[in-house]
């Protein structure tokens, strides 16, 4: 028995070393964490709901990964856009989406690499003849960060807009539908949660994390029995998000997996990969997906897992673009 489980470890590492995302092999629960090599694939199905990964990246430029951006289907349709990082446009578009069936854009926070390419998005989404309102929903402001609907006004305004020529998003004019901005108090992630009332087939709840100055959000998803929460970019100091969300059970956890933990990353702005495994035992997910990853993070995803491990035993893998996770 123990040498047949040695050659089917060496049979999956060579497919392993084929993929484009490549994977990773650990050991059995037993031994440790059992990380899941990412058997995802870039269609999501026609029936059902999933949650697509546009872009799997950070905030500086590296390999094929796009800024972080979620696309939410549901039968097929894509309804929920959460963040649009730099690069994600491209990724809108080979997965196929649209801003005619979104129910909304939601936005995690304002640094660039999960914003950048909204305006692009927008501006695609003019061409589509869309007239129903789109609820546009982020956090509220704080020194050097506008709030959301600051930030789209600076955008977009006809008036002082840096992209003016689509100010008809804001007063639905221009052949353009109106956006309808909404900002979520944060209160440096100690804000109360918010649930996006104006969608009614499934659930959307914002829920403030604390990522240093700026304002930001996680997210929790549930659609029909299924549940997906998104972590966003948090510090361990995000208390109030653990402890609304302890023993939630979700089915998949996305948690933004940016710096390894090793000497001389940056600290306050993220979870390191101990404490999102603590996070990850806390919620009692029932997945762990590691994404907004960054070559300094994955170059030392061996020394990562151990110290999910420490904590979080479920099953864990590795994002790409446009991997599609199916609920």
């Amino acid at each position: 028995m123990g040498g047949g489980k040695s050659v089917l470890k060496a049979s999956i590492a060579s497919l392993c070393a084929l993929t484009l995302g490549g994977c990773f092999l650990f050991n059995s629960p037993e031994e440790g964490a059992n990380f899941a090599p990412t058997d995802q694939t870039s269609q999501c199905p026609d029936q059902g709901a999933a949650l697509q990964v546009l872009g799997s990246g950070g905030p500086i430029a590296e390999t094929d990964r796009a800024g972080t951006s979620y696309l939410l289907w549901i039968d097929g349709e894509p309804r929920l856009l959460v963040d649009a990082g730099s690069g994600s446009f491209l990724r809108w578009a080979q997965a196929g989406g649209n801003i005619a069936s979104l129910d909304a854009i939601v936005l995690t926070h304002l640094h660039a690499d999960h914003v950048g390419d909204l305006v692009d998005i927008l501006n695609s989404g003019g061409f589509e003849g869309r007239s129903a309102p789109l609820l546009i929903v982020g956090p509220d402001g704080a020194p050097r960060f506008p709030a959301t609907s600051e930030f789209a006004r600076r955008l977009i305004s006809k008036e002082v807009g840096a992209f003016s020529y689509n100010g008809g998003y804001l007063d639905a004019s221009e052949n353009k539908p109106q956006l309808v901005l909404r900002d979520v108090p944060t209160a440096q992630g100690e804000g109360a949660p918010v649930t996006l009332e104006d969608i009614s087939d499934y659930a959307v709840e914002a829920i403030p994390v604390n990522h240093a100055d700026a304002p930001a959000l996680g997210y929790a998803i549930t659609v029909g029995d299924a549940k997906i929460v998104i972590t966003g970019d948090q510090n361990a100091f995000s208390e109030a998000f653990q402890s609304y969300l302890a023993s939630s059970n979700p089915d998949i956890l996305f948690a933004h997996h940016v710096i390894n933990g090793g000497p001389g990353q940056p600290r306050g702005l993220h979870r390191t990969p101990a404490q999102i495994g603590e996070l990850a035992q806390a919620l009692a997910a029932r997945q762990l997906v590691l994404t907004h990853n960054m070559d300094r993070s994955l170059s030392m995803i061996d020394e990562s897992r151990a110290a999910i491990a420490n904590s979080y035993r479920g099953p864990v893998s590795v994002a790409v673009d446009l991997d599609c996770y199916t609920l």
